[in-house]
């Protein structure tokens, strides 16, 4: 539970235009999205996918570094982690667990069988949208436990997209229309105001001292 006399206290430290930009961006943030990065072995791609989500307002980034541990290429993303949510797994059982625990269908961005074209995607859906390795994809895990298989229609000779670029088309598809929907996507006041904090300690020199002081006055 956020303490909103705490956080009334911290945006006067704010400039009006950071607050207003607060506001604008969590009214447009959603979890009914999120991604999950497999062993994504070049740290640009990561980076890249993350950037994507904030851009196209999903709050949450799940990483799976079973085999590729990394860190986050800040330069690539450009800042986007400090707005993000990277949850961290050591194997991809865990974060499907995770996911599945809370809600969320896990969908595989890979040509299937029995696939579903991107702009056929059923939105309504809470959806965890799995992207794989460069080279050799999804594993067999989520694979095996996906619940649907999504793909993005193709017309040239090339067969596969950049997963940076795959995740680019994919969130601006779903949550554009995700948000022309009568759904519930957007975040819950208690989530705003815990993600206003957080964005506020990341923001704010001295945050400690000026909390010390709140709490002291």
């Amino acid at each position: 539970m956020v303490d909103l006399e705490l956080l009334n206290y911290l945006e006067d430290y704010l400039t009006e235009n950071r607050k207003q930009r607060f506001s604008q961006v969590l009214n447009q943030r959603t979890k009914h999205f999120t991604v999950a990065i497999e062993d994504v072995y070049q740290l640009h791609n990561t980076s890249a996918v993350i950037r994507s989500c904030d851009v196209f307002g999903v709050q949450e980034v799940n990483i799976v570094e079973e085999i590729n541990r990394k860190r986050i290429d800040r330069e690539i993303a450009m800042g986007a982690q400090k707005w993000v949510d990277l949850n961290r797994f050591n194997n991809v059982k865990d974060c499907i667990k995770s996911l599945k625990n809370q809600g969320y269908q896990i969908v595989a961005t890979t040509p299937h069988t029995n696939d579903c074209v991107l702009q056929d995607f059923d939105v309504t859906k809470k959806s965890c949208f799995f992207f794989g390795r460069e080279t050799e994809g999804l594993s067999e895990e989520v694979l095996n436990q996906a619940d649907v298989f999504l793909k993005i229609p193709m017309a040239g000779f090339t067969e596969s997209l950049n997963i940076s670029v795959s995740a680019a088309i994919i969130l601006q598809q779903v949550t554009s229309k995700l948000k022309a929907s009568s759904i519930n996507w957007q975040l819950t006041d208690a989530e705003k105001a815990a993600k206003r904090l957080d964005w506020i300690k990341k923001t704010i020199k001295s945050y400690d001292d000026i909390v010390k002081r709140f709490y002291n006055q």
